[in-house]
């Protein structure tokens, strides 16, 4: 497959300085110890399907269900051959947030495990959802919502999206909640969802600067410790004080790119250094040209080196080059390449190149 275009997000030299300056709020960068979600699971059918449901032949669980829910409903199946073709079987899955209370509304994801060919229309009938230690936390029941369809004719079927798989918004209400005294604890853990001790050490700063006590401290890259025994306030209202305290967030230089669909991301940090490239047709030069920028006479300034860069790409036998002046990012490199109507497969053969020479100085992530 050919690639028409490349989808390139990259920061231009004057959006780097603008990012460069953004702050995140805590509650964005980290996670608390002890508050976190809980994956629930259960097994259930679906009824009211139009023809689209699983066939006896390729899923005989599903009769099996369809004929014990009948059962505990008084409905005497025994002996009985079922073959209907609206009942599908189902794998059914939730998330349980933190803090959820008994009678409050979660959403759930209800994927066919049998040969259905659609659930759309169908709907749901009550389904226990256990947790990992096989204790029911919530029950599901309602009409799916489907984004996918399946359309058939007689010489022609036309599928868009996986009409095998749904949704049903606030389809689980919570039976039972998880035992935890949050307001108990005298000491708290912030772990850092992308660990980096610079990052880390703004965190203890900030905290420490708005509470006036140094509660916060950095153990490592990827966890800051608050110890508030000595403050006569909750847990709970300590995070409200500080979740939204912003700091700036110290990115690493990385370079992700997705072959499959042509993307390329770019972070801002990152910088190439001299190097000269030919792949097929085409030719790249990177040269760097530093000057020395003298001060004024009777002044006190200093003697400063300032960076002169210069990239010229062009096409083996073609006159079209680009020419890009001083001061040169990566993303400008690959925007002149783009320019000459490289594809993102070639693209990408020249950043690993290069990441591989050890010009460009990033951490390279291929997918």
């Amino acid at each position: 497959m050919k690639w028409s275009a490349l989808i390139l997000a990259a920061f231009s030299v004057a959006a780097m300085a603008l990012t460069a300056s953004a702050e995140t709020r805590i509650r964005d960068i980290v996670d608390v110890e002890g508050i976190r979600q809980n994956d629930l699971v259960g097994y259930g059918i679906v009824v009211g399907l139009n023809g689209t449901g699983d066939t006896v032949k390729n899923a005989p669980f599903t009769e099996d269900s369809l004929s014990y829910m009948l059962e505990r409903l008084g409905v005497n199946v025994q002996g009985e051959e079922i073959k209907p073709k609206n009942v599908a079987a189902v794998l059914v899955t939730a998330t349980l947030p933190s803090f959820s209370r008994s009678g409050s509304s979660i959403d759930v994801t209800v994927a066919s495990i049998g040969d259905a060919k659609s659930l759309e229309g169908g709907t749901l009938i009550l389904t226990p959802l256990k947790g990992a230690d096989n204790e029911i936390y919530a029950v599901a029941q309602g009409s799916i919502i489907v984004s996918g369809i399946d359309v058939q004719a007689q010489g022609a079927r036309e599928t868009r999206g996986t009409p095998t798989t749904g949704a049903i918004p606030n389809g689980a209400r919570v039976e039972r909640e998880l035992a935890y005294d949050f307001n108990d604890r005298s000491e708290l853990t912030l772990a850092l969802r992308s660990p980096d001790f610079t990052t880390a050490a703004r965190i203890e700063d900030v905290i420490n600067g708005r509470v006036g006590m140094p509660v916060a401290s950095m153990r490592d890259p990827g966890t800051v410790e608050l110890n508030f025994a000595s403050l006569q306030v909750s847990p709970a209202r300590l995070l409200a004080e500080i979740e939204n305290l912003t700091v700036p967030v110290n990115a690493p230089a990385r370079i992700v790119i997705d072959e499959k669909s042509g993307t390329i991301v770019l972070g801002e940090d990152v910088t190439i250094s001299r190097v000269a490239i030919a792949q097929g047709n085409i030719s790249i030069k990177i040269s760097e040209t530093p000057v020395a920028s003298q001060p004024g006479p009777f002044s006190n300034g200093e003697t400063q080196v300032l960076p002169r860069s210069e990239i010229s790409i062009g096409q083996t036998g073609s006159s079209n080059i680009a020419m890009l002046q001083p001061n040169v990012t990566l993303s400008e490199l690959i925007s002149g390449l783009n320019a000459l109507g490289v594809t993102p497969q070639e693209m990408a053969d020249i950043i690993r190149s290069m990441k591989t020479a050890g010009a460009i100085h990033a951490e390279l992530v291929i997918r």
